[in-house]
């Protein structure tokens, strides 16, 4: 394609909106274009981008077995209520009322859509195991929407869905999505690490992310992996193996009331009583809905609030203010305990403070808190696994590996289900002895737009975009030099139409510009491969061909160019 046919706006400055540094360069190289907050307009580089990556997706998805179809993007809302997402999701849902105010949900995922389809179509433990896939348009009301295409209100995903007769049938057509994920992802140029993760509102009780790993600000997600035996669990779900010494087991003391006058943080009480942070409880305050949870974890851990709702029951928790503290507790923050703690506090204390003797904690009052706390002085309704597994900690999997903290940005992700949506919508099958049982669903998503920017978080330097090659707009950036030489032009233009008999995808810069303005432009369109047409090389016989990702470039004569790119390219 020539530029002066195609449609490529590029930008000389950052855009101030720009965030991160793939989001500018998606702007600057004239990739995409804001319509409102969150919402973007894909030009034609771009359109190509997302179409090689969809091809790849469609190719993997059908060679495991997936079927494609497409469903609706505009859902009616009663079966979001059926399932209780249309509550769960909250504003997040995009919702709107037809012309007979019926409520209207458009599409964020489509567990329900799928779901409603195989209640009304399979009937038979003879037609499964089926997954169906769509590569579609989502939207999701986000409250923030930044970062471009990361965190847009609307965006392309592929979302597929299993239907299986049993656990055992799940846990095959999980493997499958698996395999297929890795194999699309590694087509696509990516490396990714596959890590636990929490199901959220998609429900279930089993899941993963697949992450690219980045060293730059677009690594949104922070994930926890062992590099010795390559487990791995985002921030949220990650688990670890303390290496720290608990401090040692003493008979019980009786509990004592201390001043602690100005003491409100960890370290501020540690230094006043002289103890150390391991002998300290932390007492951190919740609501959720109308329940109020107090999370119990030793005073030098960290709080995990969505290992705390998931062991609470609830969709989510937020930290009471100084005001609803005060109110719950008659005490300022940072004095608040779980000694005769309000009855209607549902308390939950970490795995590891269970094991604690002689603790200090708040005592509910102004510049006081308890020593020498045992577990006989609370009431505890739940001990469980809620603190925050940090770097540096045991890998819970193996003996000797050690947690190393990474950034990520999430391209995919897959859960096992099990029966919710099969049993709030009434899908059901009948097995071979006649009994009518639930399917046992999975679901596994892919963010098309997303993997298009996350490659350029991972792959740029300070001039643009490097593109893996699999996903580039075109194979080669061919530039002519000068556009007012006409022997060079006409090399170009000899050169351009060789290349493109071969099968190779051309970008051919033939505009009047300086070869300054096009080079510039050639490494901010981060296109694989550049060819230079210009008079040294026609003095010499050979065009200057250069790899994008690399420094240094090379002559390769006239009779071998096209040859050359073809076998690197294949």
């Amino acid at each position: 394609m020539r530029m002066t046919q195609m449609f490529i706006p590029t930008l000389r400055e950052d855009p101030a909106e720009a965030e991160l540094i793939s989001h500018k360069f998606l702007l600057r190289a004239g990739y995409i274009r804001k319509l409102t907050a969150g919402v973007y307009i894909y030009l034609p580089l771009m359109q190509r981008v997302l179409t090689k990556i969809s091809n790849i997706v469609r190719e993997e998805m059908d060679r495991s077995g997936a079927l494609e179809i497409t469903m609706p993007v505009l859902c009616p809302g009663e079966i979001w209520q059926k399932t209780g997402r249309w509550d769960a999701m909250g504003p997040e849902l995009m919702r709107i009322n037809d012309r007979h105010e019926r409520p209207m949900v458009l599409g964020a995922t489509h567990e329900e859509v799928v779901t409603t389809l195989v209640c009304g179509e399979v009937r038979s433990y003879r037609q499964v195991p089926l997954n169906l896939y769509q590569i579609q348009v989502k939207f999701r009301d986000e409250i923030r929407p930044r970062f471009g295409l990361m965190r847009g209100r609307e965006f392309i995903m592929k979302d597929a869905y299993s239907f299986d007769a049993d656990q055992a049938g799940l846990d095959v057509a999980y493997q499958k999505m698996v395999d297929a994920y890795n194999a699309i992802f590694k087509r696509c140029g990516l490396e990714t690490v596959m890590v636990e993760s929490d199901t959220g509102a998609m429900g279930g009780k089993y899941a993963h992310e697949f992450m690219v790993v980045v060293d730059t600000d677009g690594g949104e997600a922070i994930i926890l992996t062992c590099p010795l035996c390559g487990y791995g669990g985002n921030i949220e779900r990650a688990e670890s193996r303390s290496l720290t010494t608990a401090p040692a087991k003493e008979a019980a003391r009786s509990r004592l009331l201390a001043d602690t006058p100005g003491a409100k943080t960890i370290e501020e009480v540690s230094a006043f009583l002289k103890m150390p942070s391991q002998k300290l409880v932390k007492t951190l305050l919740y609501r959720a809905g109308d329940k109020f949870i107090a999370a119990l974890v030793r005073g030098d851990r960290e709080l995990n609030e969505v290992k705390l709702a998931n062991n609470a029951g609830v969709t989510g928790v937020e930290i009471l203010d100084a005001e609803s503290v005060m109110s719950l507790t008659k005490a300022p923050v940072g004095f608040a305990g779980p000694v005769g703690l309000n009855k209607d506090v549902m308390v939950i204390a970490d795995e590891e403070v269970a094991e604690m003797t002689n603790f200090v904690v708040g005592a509910n009052q102004a510049d006081k808190h308890y020593v020498d706390v045992n577990l006989s002085d609370v009431r505890i309704d739940k001990t469980a696994l809620i603190r925050a597994a940090q770097e540096g900690e045991g890998c819970p999997r193996c003996d000797t590996g050690r947690l190393i903290k990474r950034r990520g940005i999430e391209v995919g992700n897959t859960f096992k289900l099990g029966t919710k949506y099969s049993v709030a919508l009434g899908a059901t099958f009948t097995d071979a002895d006649g009994a009518e049982k639930p399917f046992v669903m999975g679901s596994y998503g892919i963010g098309v737009t997303r993997t298009a920017q996350a490659a350029i978080e991972r792959f740029h330097d300070d001039r643009g975009i490097i593109w893996p090659l699999p996903i580039a707009p075109y194979h080669v950036h061919l530039i002519c030099a000068k556009s007012d030489d006409a022997q060079l032009v006409k090399a170009a233009d000899d050169l351009y139409a060789d290349l493109t008999s071969a099968g190779i995808e051309v970008l051919y810069d033939d505009r009047g510009d300086r070869a300054g303005a096009k080079f510039a432009d050639a490494d901010l369109i981060g296109i694989p491969f550049r060819i230079t047409v210009g008079a040294k090389g026609l003095a010499k016989g050979a065009w200057e061909l250069k790899r994008r990702d690399s420094a240094t470039s090379e002559d390769v004569p006239f009779s071998e160019v096209v040859a050359r790119l073809k076998s690197q390219i294949q």
